[in-house]
């Protein structure tokens, strides 16, 4: 695989050939202002992220473990799990496989949300907390803070989810192709002048960006966000205001319902 690169022949480049008879263009085109490039290899690929995540300085707090979990409270700024850029090396696993030689992820929050991650620590363990988020007998809650007022105290989205390929990493709402994505929520409080709504969203469903572009569908997009907000929006808050606080399921050894909390810090 080689990255594609301007050469002042490209019109005579195999790769261009590509371009032009997927795309229909005699022009490179960049995606998003150059913010991803083309790979290219024995077939056309699609775009890759660039992006560099910058230091993040904040710890990873361990809030429960034993011989078979870890429960820790994953910082804003922080990737779950390393990125493919050498750059991007920093991570929750990348951190605790430091002190637990053995953990591995069973599932991920974006970049920009903290808190409670369930990590395993060996395969069969791995295997059997999988199954349960694949089965949704896993339960999670969060919390959020939304633009404006939103007008009831409580509803659901029930909104499908699909990859949005031209605009990668975004997602789309899609509703021929798109995944079913369900999301519940609760207002907490309303505060600022109606200005902003402090929500508690429980998702039924666990689709990439779901609780973020679910919130832009009802008006009201979450403070901070950088994909499915407007730039005022994301202007109003120094970080995306989305808090993973509660994860229920059931231990893998013991079997006992296990309750994890880790309270929102904004």
């Amino acid at each position: 695989m080689f990255a594609f690169r301007y050469c002042g022949k490209i019109a005579q480049s195999p790769c261009y050939k590509v371009l032009s008879t997927k795309y229909g263009t005699t022009k490179p085109r960049a995606i998003r202002e150059g913010k991803w490039h083309w790979l290219t290899g024995a077939s056309m690929n699609p775009p890759v992220d660039t992006f560099v995540a910058p230091v993040c300085r904040e710890q990873i707090e361990v809030l429960f473990h034993d011989e078979h979990i870890l429960l820790v409270n994953k910082p804003s700024g922080l990737l779950s799990l390393s990125g493919k850029n050498p750059l991007n090396r920093d991570s929750v696993h990348f951190r605790l496989v430091q002190r637990f030689a053995t953990a591995t992820l069973v599932h991920r929050l974006d970049f920009g949300t903290s808190g409670i991650m369930v990590l395993a620590l060996s395969k069969p363990v791995n295997a059997h907390l999988t199954k349960q988020f694949q089965n949704r007998t896993v339960v999670k809650t969060y919390e959020s803070v939304l633009d404006g007022s939103l007008a009831c105290d409580s509803g659901f989205i029930d909104k499908p989810v699909a990859k949005d390929k031209p605009n990668f990493p975004l997602q789309k709402i899609c509703y021929e192709n798109g995944k079913s994505a369900v999301t519940r929520y609760q207002v907490l409080e309303r505060v600022a002048n109606h200005t902003r709504t402090r929500v508690l969203f429980t998702p039924e469903t666990g689709r990439t960006h779901q609780l973020r572009i679910h919130s832009r569908e009802i008006g009201h997009p979450i403070l901070g966000c950088d994909l499915y907000g407007s730039r005022q929006t994301h202007a109003r808050a120094s970080r995306l205001l989305l808090h993973a606080v509660t994860l229920e399921f059931d231990h893998p050894v013991s079997g006992a319902r296990i309750m994890g909390k880790c309270p929102c810090p904004f």
